[in-house]
């Protein structure tokens, strides 16, 4: 069974992201969705089910139910690492390409800035090994010695993306930076300075979702899932002797299963959204996704391959290093900056005569992927 076709994204909201300390999560919560449903041309009373990503949440399903006044319908929360945004459309799809609902909503959000999220955790007394930072440094040192990159090629995708992102208004860091600021700003964990690191941020956002052969009767620019991938591999994937720290197979199991659902490769691509939690994550990401070879991914970045104007945009919202990342929104998020430039409405960052974008997700240290294909054709 695939959902190639079978269900469509009839609506998209996003609410700004920042510091927003001055709003509650139930704020951006609701910003979002009532955008996504308006976006959608529906009554809320429409909607007949809910799934809402949150790594944050004590709630159940109320942390979407309450807010938006959705009672007497299934939500469900999801939780699966930065892919739990994801995982909510995915399932979400499950529901409505099994022909139970016909419209529902999944919405991501996180409260990341006022809360015990933000920041790096406290170093634990006997060993420090098991945090992102860490495990993504290593992964900077490994790739530097198999494929001669350096600090200077991390640098180049920070510069690139900081530079879409003051194309997106809904970015959390809307400001470009120098190569040389980022090779001189402090150290977070060698060789990741703190523009190789994706800020902690609060954001919400959400999807409509119907039948595909419902969707031309509620607009006319619907878009299609093509295929969607998840992978789960080992939790701790540094303690795994198997691990060599230069890739993820989570991620490329996952896209090969977006890409076979959705009968194409990587080379069919018009835009990708990908994880870039930190700098190397990206590169990893190319070669991964198989945008460009093993051992490509760091000359692509310093030949400037993916940036926008070229034949393949990466991360033309800012990605996660611009734009931000409240953990259970990024990935729905991301599926609404490819619903955007699907349709043509992504403004002075639009990829022209874009027909199919990827998303994706890269959750724990590697312990979690998920991966999106939408198409704005049947």
């Amino acid at each position: 069974m695939s959902l190639k076709n079978r269900v469509a994204i009839i609506g998209a909201g996003c609410s700004r992201f920042g510091e927003h300390y001055d709003k509650a999560a139930e704020d951006l919560i609701v910003e979002a969705a009532q955008e996504a449903i308006a976006d959608a041309g529906i009554e809320r009373e429409r909607i007949r089910a809910g799934w809402v990503g949150t790594i944050s949440s004590a709630l159940s399903g109320n942390a979407l139910s309450d807010p938006l006044k959705l009672t007497g319908i299934p939500i469900t929360r999801v939780e699966n690492y930065c892919a739990s945004g994801m995982d909510a459309v995915r399932n979400a799809a499950f529901s409505v390409a099994a022909g139970m609902y016909d419209i529902v909503i999944a919405l991501g959000f996180e409260k990341m800035r006022d809360a015990t999220l933000g920041g790096l955790p406290a170093p634990h007394p006997v060993k420090d090994n098991g945090e992102a930072p860490h495990v993504f440094a290593l992964s900077a040192h490994r790739y530097f010695a198999n494929h001669g990159a350096s600090k200077s090629t991390l640098a180049k995708i920070a510069v690139k993306n900081h530079r879409h992102g003051v194309l997106s208004p809904k970015a959390h860091l809307r400001m470009e930076v120098s190569e040389e600021k980022v090779l001189n700003a402090p150290m977070i964990y060698s060789p990741l300075g703190l523009f190789d690191c994706c800020p902690t941020t609060d954001g919400a956002a959400a999807v409509i979702l119907c039948r595909a052969d419902l969707a031309k009767q509620l607009r006319d620019d619907p878009i299609y899932i093509k295929g969607m991938g998840l992978s789960v591999s080992y939790g701790a994937p540094h303690y795994d002797p198997t691990f060599d720290y230069d890739g993820f197979a989570a991620t490329r199991q996952a896209a090969g299963q977006a890409y076979e659902q959705a009968g194409i490769s990587a080379k069919d691509l018009d835009l990708v959204e990908c994880h870039d939690c930190f700098t190397i994550t990206e590169i990893l990401n190319y070669e991964d996704l198989g945008l460009c070879p093993k051992g490509e991914g760091g000359h692509a970045a310093e030949e400037d391959r993916f940036a926008l104007g070229n034949a393949l945009p990466v991360n033309p919202s800012g990605g996660l290093k611009s734009f931000g990342h409240p953990v259970g929104a990024t990935g729905v998020r991301m599926l609404y900056e490819l619903t955007q430039h699907l349709r043509g409405d992504a403004g002075e960052r639009q990829v022209p005569n874009a027909r199919l974008g990827l998303a994706h997700n890269l959750g724990g240290m590697g312990a979690v992927s998920a991966v999106t294909v939408l198409g704005n054709e049947l």
